[in-house]
Formats: structure tokens, sequence, C-alpha cells
């Protein structure tokens, strides 16, 4: 005999309930057991696994992906219920021997693999995609890249800019070349990565749950004093633990020191900070004016670091995967985060609670990006159907939003956004998307400025940014290659005829 077990393949929200039973059959210590036909072994059913994904995949992106994507149902069978050990008129109810003992075979052979496809849909459709990346990869190492300039002036005059593919001049950037390595640290991609203010402390995090955090040579001495007088601060008669921390300090600096005279690049060859207690991929930093920095991962947290200390100061706990995080501008005291459950919410750090918070609208409510803008007035979150939405930061009340998309072409639907980024001192935004194209929108009046092409940005957490002053963008690539834009151009000597722009 066989569980009545019924899987349907109407909607997404069935296939979550179905995880959910699964893990409530689990807490129950209630395995339900499935026999493989093709090695005769038996199993429970929470041992049934998809494939496992292509190695460096970015875990985010394949998380959505499986939330959004639908099954592939034969139109024959469109209306018909995925059964294991019970045809569909018998739903709910055991089937009894003489069924039992008809049954050849053939029909559980069927019905096990629907639910291997049914299983198996989601990681087809990924490799369905890595083909098609691959394919448009090749094709784009070959084709010419291009921006597209709106007049700012004009607005409805579109000025298309072909980006050179040649190795001709002159080019802005003479001098670029490969000066150093950060290696022997991190184990696994590297999801994220983000300059402090000051430009002295960068930090790295993804796959292997931890956060570090690299230092300039030049600015070591001062960091390093930092931590120094933090650690001298502490109670006149420190305890057994916090005599070890010192020792192991000053053992670090004497190490750092010999290791910085041998290396020939900008930054230590060894990591300033090291912190663990995630438990999972790291998805967001960002950093304060004062060099606290917080992190979100998968594990469903935020935590709060400060470069002096060792250890997690706070642990903000959220529903759902923390896809996007983001320091006031004005307050550290407070920061945004956005979660895959559709919530916004502003967080007040002395309290340790949630201040404010708004919920997407929408059928789907998945943010993926989330910053704040105009110095901390508006708030704005990224969808996976490729709105902008603001927020005014002192209610979290909804204000307008942006739909960033082509007005025509493949592109006319909205797509994912992965990053959202204001212009140091201007009232405009760059916002990237899965359509490979990075835009600038104007604040003001929310039009946009101009819309940079060039990239290949299909499925990936691709973030662009700004350099300090704003006078250029730099984003990843697909392609394994590095893009930089400059971000104003001089409208009037531009024509209908579209002109050469150097790609640096």
């Amino acid at each position: 005999r066989y569980p009545s077990l019924v899987y349907r393949s109407s909607s997404d929200k069935e296939r979550r309930k179905s995880a959910g039973d699964e893990d409530v059959l689990k807490q129950m210590n209630i395995y339900v057991p499935v026999k493989n036909l093709d090695t005769g072994e038996n199993m429970t059913l929470s041992e049934v696994r998809s494939p496992p994904v292509p190695e460096g995949w970015n875990p985010l992106s394949l998380h959505i992906l499986k939330l959004t994507s639908h099954l592939e149902v034969n139109p024959k069978e469109s209306d018909e219920e995925s059964v294991i050990g019970i045809p569909p008129s018998s739903e709910g109810q055991p089937p009894d021997e003489e069924e039992c003992e008809a049954d050849d075979g053939s029909r559980l052979k069927k019905k096990t693999a629907r639910f291997k496809r049914f299983l198996g849909s989601t990681v087809r459709k990924t490799v369905d995609k890595a083909k098609s990346l691959a394919s448009e990869v090749s094709h784009a190492r070959h084709k010419e890249d291009v921006a597209d300039i709106t007049d700012v002036m004009n607005p409805e005059a579109n000025i298309k800019i072909k980006a050179s593919s040649t190795n001709k001049g002159p080019y802005e950037f003479t001098k670029l070349q490969h000066v150093q390595d950060l290696y022997g640290e991190h184990t696994g991609a590297v999801w994220c990565m983000k300059f402090s203010s000051c430009g002295r402390l960068l930090a790295t995090a993804g796959q292997d749950k931890l956060l570090r955090i690299w230092v300039l040579k030049d600015a070591y001495p001062f960091f390093q004093d930092m931590r120094t007088k933090y650690n001298a601060d502490q109670k006149s008669s420190p305890t057994p633990s916090q005599e070890s921390l010192v020792s192991q300090h000053s053992e670090e600096a004497i190490a750092m020191a010999a290791a910085a005279e041998k290396c020939t690049g900008p930054f230590m060859p060894k990591a300033f900070c090291t912190y663990i207690g995630h438990t999972s991929d790291l998805l967001d930093v960002s950093w304060s004016k004062n060099y606290f920095i917080l992190s979100s991962s998968m594990d469903k947290t935020v935590r709060l670091w400060h470069i002096s200390r060792k250890e997690c100061l706070c642990c903000f706990q959220h529903i759902d995967f923390v896809t996007a995080i983001a320091f006031h501008p004005r307050d550290d005291r407070y920061f945004l985060s956005g979660s895959l459950d559709g919530k916004l919410r502003l967080w007040n750090i002395p309290d340790k609670k949630v201040a404010l918070w708004n919920e997407v609208d929408g059928q789907t409510k998945l943010i993926t990006a989330a910053n704040f803008c105009q110095n901390g007035q508006f708030a704005v979150v990224g969808s996976y159907d490729g709105r902008c939405i603001f927020y005014n930061t002192d209610q979290l009340k909804y204000h307008t939003q942006i739909h960033v998309r082509s007005t025509r072409g493949k592109n006319r639907i909205g797509r994912k956004i992965s990053g959202i980024e204001p212009m140091p001192g201007e009232d405009k935004i760059l916002v990237t998307s899965n359509d490979s194209r990075v835009r600038l929108y104007d604040l003001r009046d929310l039009n946009l400025s101009c819309k940079y092409k060039g990239y290949l940005n299909v499925s990936s957490q691709i973030k662009a940014s700004f350099s300090h002053d704003g006078k250029y963008i730099i984003a990843g690539s697909e392609n394994q290659c590095i893009y930089i834009w400059k971000t104003n151009h001089d409208y009037s000597k531009l024509s209908s005829v579209s002109r050469d722009l150097k790609v640096f």
C-alpha cells in the first residue's frame, strides 16, 4: 500500500503549502515512504531532492526563480491532480487490497515519473536559462555596446550613442592595470562588496557566511589605533578572555605589519576583521559614517558590527531572506531593510525594534533592492516585477513609483530590480535591472535621464554604482567583464547622428 499523497500543480501557493506540510510531518516524526523505481531504494519524502544547482550560481536568484516559476503541465493533464499511489478519483482515501493486487506497477511508475517531473521542473528551467545565458554571452562578446541618452531639455529627442568596441583611443583612463589580488581568505563566491564612505575600508561577504573588512595600507595605523583605544577603555581589571583578546590583537598587528612590508598593492594583504555569526550566504552590506557595518543574510537576519570590535553588537530577525539593507544617511540610529516577504522595515537600532513598516502591493511582492534617496527624505525599494516604489521616510507612507521598463521591444515588461544607488550631490538615482540595462532617473520629475547598455545582467544580483564624485558608473557583467560609463554628457555636442562613445 502507498500513502494518500495528493500534489496539485496549480499555483506557487499550493507548492509552498506542500513544503509546509512536509515540515509539519518532519516535526511530528512522521516519515512518508517513497520507493526509487530506478534503484529499488526506500527513502522518505524529505530525502527526495532536486538535482544540485551548478556551483557559483547566486542562491538568491535561484530562490527567486523557484518562487516565481510555474510548473510545466501537459495540456491534457492540466485539470488533473498529480497523485502518488492512488488514482485521481480516490482523493483522500487509501486504495483497497483488490486495487493493490490489480496494480501491475505501470500506474505507480507513471505517477512516480510525474512526481519526479514535479520536483525537477525548477532545475530544468534553471538549466535552460543557463544555456540561454551562455548563448547571449557568446553573442554579446562581438556586439557593440550602446547607450541611449535622453536630452533633458528635449525629452522627446532620443540620441543613440554607440560605444566603440575597438581598441582605438583616446581613453579617459590610460593606466588601467592589475595591482593586487585579495585572495586566500574567502572560500566560495563573494556576493557583495562595498566601500565605506571614507573610501579606506572595503567590506566583502558571500558564500562562506563570513563578513571581512579590508583596509588600505595608509589607513591601517588609524584603525589599529581605534581598536587599541577601545581595548584600553575596557575595565581596569579585564577578564581572562579580554586579556587574551588584547594579546591576540597585538600578535595580529605585528603579523600585519610584517606582511604589509612585502605587499606592493594598496590594501593590507590580510583582512583587518573577520566577523562570524551568520549561518547562510550573505546578500548585502551597508556602512555608516561612524564605521558601523550592517550585514544581511539568507538566514533571515541582519547583524550589526563595528570596526573596533570583534563580536556582533545586535541581531535583527526577519521572516524571510533579507535582500537589501541601508543605513539612514543622516542618522545612523536607523536603517532600512527589504525582504522577500514583501515588507519594508525601518529599524530603530537603540530600541532594537521596528519603528515603521509598510508592505509592497501587487501580485509579486518580492523586494529585491532598497535604499534611501534625497538625503534620507525618501526610502525606495525595487521589486521583482520591475518597479521602484517610493515612501516618505518619516511615516513610511506610499509616495509614488516608477515602472522600470522600455516602451517597446522585449524589455517592455519590467524585470527584477537588482540595485538602487543615489547619485552623490544630485537628485537622481541609478537603477540596475535584469534586462541588462542601467537607468538614471531624475527625481524632480521622475523622467529617465540616461540609459546605459553594453553589460549583461539577465539573472544576477549585479548592482551598478557611482564613483565617489558621481562622474562615472561602474558595473560587473555576466560576461566576465567590468564596464565603466561616463555619467554626464555634453548634450549640445550631440546630434541625431550616432557617434562613438568609449566604454572604458
